[in-house]
């Protein structure tokens, strides 16, 4: 209780100065608030999810040939692992070890029982810059492993001891996700909260992120961002924190005990998972870096799970910020994984997704890869940890979207929609357009366009489109999409 009454007397002293400094910051910092109606995205990332460092470099020629840009890993650092060895993607008695270890932090050191050593990862990265494939890796700094005792010695160490690992009321589990002060400061999903505005904290992480510039990382997915402080939310003065600084210290805007971030920050790939609810400063956020669009991604699994787009707001971004600047998703690990919210999805049903969100004009669609011979009645499917994924990141629907959203750079796009919402036809200027058909059944394609008059052969199935007087015509089969080209 004195703890939180500190905490709150120290909010109201250090209110007044926070936008200011919110400001200040922000002063030469990318606008990604303001949608430049001219931008194309043209990059697509595929998630190696639970893929070691060997498998991933063994990979790579097919992951560059489907046409990906770039591959985001999952952790990489030292994490929980009390049996010592862990085979299996997810074993409910927990002897063989599970996927969401991994987001339980030890230490911040490259290598793990699950991706492998740093010399596989360096491997893994020579690989990576042969076939010109950029690697993002998924870092979290928000928490450590439920166990505190489990975290290293040498971890503790190096910020202080373990009184100074953690926000002064950072082992309470949040009850209000809304409330700001318990969200940023407080155990999320119970996992202890690191003490993130620790400036020996701040520094061993760098260290950690910059030893990974190093052996040719150029981007990161920010684990429970929205968990982690902005200006305006709460300052934990009970643990001797005076402004909410990790994200200036991260995007190297400030350094840290002569450390800073190691190359220029706009040459990075970086968003958060700032997941949308009420209360949470997007806009702040947008201030540093990119985010997921984490209510498209629901609105887009709403739509295929009826097989229509009727009623559905689908082409709004449902995001405060620019969508150049949003990560997109049909589905992520954590829709999957977590209660299984997507896994009732067909692999068709999500290529098709997939095909509609790729075509698109904005945002950085991420391709989630599902393990082995899944299904809807085995998610797990093979259950083996560190092995590639299913074949459906490169179907050839897949690939030819990928490819087509690169040689659609600098052509808006013209959303149509027809019979009642099945077949969406995504028109890139006059050089392309994409036919999806999300629905059970095949229809008839009727629909203006921006392709000059002519006969397109799609791309995949080698099936015929027309074009006469400005309107497309032609057949879309049961969860089929076409890609036209000029």
């Amino acid at each position: 209780m004195h703890a939180n009454n500190q905490m709150k007397n120290g909010i109201k002293g250090a209110m007044a100065t926070i936008m200011a400094l919110s400001v200040a910051g922000s002063a030469f910092a990318t606008d990604r608030i303001t949608h430049n109606p001219e931008s194309t995205n043209t990059e697509t990332i595929l998630h190696v999810w639970s893929w070691n460092f060997p498998t991933i470099a063994k990979n790579m020629k097919q992951i560059a040939d489907a046409g990906y840009t770039m591959l985001q890993t999952s952790p990489v650092q030292d994490h929980w692992n009390p049996e010592g060895k862990i085979t299996k993607i997810f074993d409910g008695g927990g002897k063989e070890g599970s996927w969401y270890y991994y987001y339980q932090p030890t230490d911040w050191k490259i290598g793990n029982a699950i991706v492998g050593t740093r010399q596989q990862m360096k491997e893994m990265m020579d690989s990576a810059a042969k076939y010109n494939v950029k690697v993002i890796v998924d870092v979290l700094p928000n928490h450590t492993a439920f166990d505190i005792d489990a975290v290293k010695p040498e971890f503790y160490a190096a910020v202080g001891g373990r009184d100074k690992m953690y926000h002064s009321n950072g082992l309470q589990p949040i009850r209000d996700y809304n409330d700001r002060m318990q969200c940023t400061l407080e155990a999320m999903g119970a996992l202890p909260d690191v003490n993130t505005e620790n400036p020996d904290f701040q520094k061993y992480y760098l260290q950690f992120v910059n030893d990974l510039l190093s052996l040719g990382v150029r981007g990161f997915r920010y684990d429970t961002a929205k968990h982690i402080g902005v200006h305006s939310d709460p300052v934990d003065t009970a643990s001797g924190v005076k402004e909410n600084d990790f994200w200036d210290v991260v995007t190297g805007r400030k350094s840290v005990k002569g450390t800073k971030l190691a190359l220029p920050y706009d040459s990075l790939f970086v968003y958060g998972e700032v997941l949308q609810d009420r209360n949470v400063p997007e806009l702040e956020y947008a201030d540093y870096m990119g985010q997921t669009a984490s209510i498209y991604g629901h609105v887009l699994r709403e739509a295929l799970e009826k097989g229509s787009f009727e009623g559905i707001d689908i082409k709004d971004w449902h995001h405060q910020a620019a969508p150049e600047y949003l990560t997109t998703w049909v589905e992520s690990h954590d829709t999957y994984c977590n209660a299984h919210e997507s896994a009732g999805l067909s692999d068709d049903q999500i290529r098709e997704g997939w095909v509609f969100l790729t075509s698109r004009q904005n945002g950085t669609p991420l391709f989630f890869n599902r393990p082995m011979n899944s299904s809807k009645e085995n998610v797990w499917g093979d259950n083996i940890i560190g092995a590639r994924g299913n074949d459906a990141f490169f179907h050839p629907e897949v690939v030819a979207v990928n490819n087509f959203r690169k040689h659609m750079a600098g052509q808006k796009e013209d959303l149509q929609l027809m019979h009642n919402g099945q077949v969406a036809v995504i028109n890139r200027g006059n050089k392309g357009a994409a036919v999806v058909n999300i629905s059970q059944v095949a229809s008839l394609v009727d629909t203006p366009t921006g392709l000059p008059n002519g006969t397109y052969t799609d791309k995949v199935y080698g099936k015929e489109f027309k074009v006469k007087n400005g309107r497309l015509k032609g057949l879309a089969a049961p969860l089929r999409s076409y890609i036209l080209e000029k």
